[in-house]
């Protein structure tokens, strides 16, 4: 008891102090190489689900969770949807590590792969699938370098800072490039829409509704959290 008051008092997150947390119905596996899943993720997750339950022709659907991380968002989608082949992608190699030990945990096959969406690999596989994604979601760093000032330690000593900021220069940059990666992969035969869901920063859903738009998305729609913040964005590529 001494050591975890200890720990919390260094401002450690009680998550990676356990080594695990509860989240959406979930039991997960935590380490400082995973983020800590947030509540507006699963509020991400249920809009997916909302959005797309009662839709009789979704069976077959491919879903990308892109940076992954502890594999929440991934293994809560396939929980909800068991029909649906859902793979999950991140950078990290560890990451990816503990993200098959949670679908285990949670008796969920999921696809996870490292992989980096930057690379001229991970190019040249999206635009070579003869099976496009149907679906895309992802909760990529949004945080700015500058906000940092604004945050408390047990996110910033401890959390990987890779996985939650992204430079001010270009804080677009993720969604950017996966926005691009899904709008350039082939159709189907039968020209199946293509949805796009991101977990966004408060500061910019007016940008990123203009960056969708022009990269030709329509029937986007930005969505207020549960403290009325714009949180999540998503768009169709029909």
């Amino acid at each position: 008891m001494q050591e975890v008051v200890d720990r919390l008092l260094h401002f450690e997150p009680i998550q990676y102090i356990f080594g695990h947390t509860l989240w959406g119905g979930l039991d997960l596996k935590l380490t400082p190489a995973t983020l800590t899943p947030r509540p507006e993720t699963a509020e991400l997750v249920e809009l997916v689900n909302q959005s797309f339950n009662r839709q009789p022709s979704n069976r077959q659907w491919n879903v990308l969770d892109v940076g992954t991380g502890s594999g929440c968002i991934a293994i809560a989608i396939k929980k909800a949807h068991p029909e649906w082949q859902v793979t999950g992608i991140d950078i990290s190699a560890e990451a990816i590590e503990i993200a098959k030990e949670n679908a285990r945990r949670n008796n969920v096959e999921v696809d996870f792969q490292v992989a980096d969406i930057f690379s001229d690999e991970c190019e040249a596989f999206y635009t070579s699938l003869h099976t496009p994604y149907t679906l895309i979601i992802s909760n990529p760093p949004y945080i700015r370098e500058s906000e940092k000032v604004s945050m408390k330690p047990n996110v910033l000593n401890f959390e990987p800072s890779t996985a939650l900021f992204v430079s001010d220069t270009d804080p677009l940059k993720f969604y950017r490039r996966i926005a691009e990666l899904l709008s350039c992969t082939p159709y189907t035969s039968h020209h199946t829409p293509k949805y796009l869901f991101f977990e966004i920063n408060e500061a910019f859903p007016q940008e990123l509704a203009a960056m969708l738009e022009q990269l030709g998305y329509t029937d986007i729609q930005i969505s207020n959290d549960i403290y009325g913040k714009p949180r999540i964005i998503q768009g169709r590529m029909a």
